[in-house]
């Protein structure tokens, strides 16, 4: 089923689009996400939280969310335990900034773009980027919405080099599932006759990602949430406050814009 939903991600994407609006911000983007995942690894060591548990929160965090913690839990060899408990936290958070952000927005006068930017850096998962964006306007919308979308693709490096380090360090993990990705996008951009067969592929897709999120969800007792305790969560938390605040200020005083 993952690798299903994983592959499912390429689609919709065109390509061509992807690229160009990469152009504008893969500098910021790509220190955004080495700079979180950092701080993410640091906040987790400090708070005791197992190194499993800190990655996938710090890479949901700086990526996108549930989707980048189910491409790189078998990266890292987590456990269904581990990998719930990360996926718990980053949800939390998604709620919480669905209902924020747009109060936030409003209050220190974003734009549309500003606020759709924002988001996108911001927010966990798409699927939160596009209601908050609803919200606040078609433009916050669009903005949010494609911007996180080529967030998305930087699954595609990180994955690659976190499996070569574990590959280094004696692991035999490999995302195969990488060029599926790629060819995903690639398909849909080079062959639009296909359309039809790609919204068949993506309904499978999202249907095996919804079954893989649940059956991990399944393997989440009351009792392994107390072993873990408060301090992944606060991981997270601590994180996504940092992230936010400093999008944020460097956004409203036009630093970073699309």
């Amino acid at each position: 089923m993952l690798k299903w939903s994983i592959v499912g991600l390429g689609f919709g994407m065109d390509i061509h689009a992807v690229l160009e609006t990469g152009r504008t911000s893969y500098v910021y983007t790509g220190f955004g996400i080495a700079a979180a995942i950092g701080l993410g690894l640091f906040f987790g060591r400090l708070l005791r939280v197992p190194f499993n548990s800190a990655f996938l929160i710090s890479v949901g965090t700086s990526i996108c969310g549930g989707s980048a913690i189910a491409a790189t839990r078998s990266i890292v060899d987590a456990s269904e335990e581990e990998t719930a408990v990360s996926l718990t936290t980053i949800f939390v958070l998604n709620s919480v900034a669905l209902v924020t952000f747009p109060v936030i927005g409003a209050a220190v006068g974003l734009t549309q773009r500003q606020f759709g930017l924002w988001a996108a850096l911001a927010i966990h998962d798409t699927s939160s980027v596009v209601g908050a964006g609803l919200r606040y306007g078609p433009v916050a919308l669009a903005v949010g919405t494609t911007v996180k979308l080529v967030r998305a693709l930087w699954i595609v490096p990180v994955s690659v080099l976190v499996a070569a380090w574990f590959r280094n360090r004696g692991k035999k993990a490999w995302p195969w599932f990488i060029g599926l990705f790629v060819a995903a996008a690639w398909l849909h951009s080079s062959w639009p006759q296909a359309d039809g067969l790609s919204r068949g592929i993506v309904a499978v897709a999202r249907t095996g990602f919804s079954v893989t999120l649940f059956l991990i969800g399944a393997g989440l007792s009351r009792e392994g949430l107390k072993r873990v305790g408060w301090r992944p969560f606060a991981q997270g938390l601590a994180l996504w406050v940092v992230v936010a605040a400093t999008t944020l200020f460097f956004i409203w005083r036009r630093w970073i814009s699309v």
